[in-house]
């Protein structure tokens, strides 16, 4: 085999470890928003 069709399937060979290995996935948590209550209706001229 020429170099550069070894070059190219290392490449390739490289590409698929690395594409296949398995990956840790990042885990994200993010903060509920406040609870807010709600305003009560009182009548109208309260």
């Amino acid at each position: 085999m020429s170099k550069s069709i070894a070059a190219v399937m290392a490449l390739g060979l490289i590409t698929l470890v690395s594409a296949c290995a398995q990956q840790q996935e990042e885990v994200v948590y993010a903060d509920p928003a406040p609870l807010t209550v709600e305003p009560t209706y009182t009548g109208k001229y309260k």
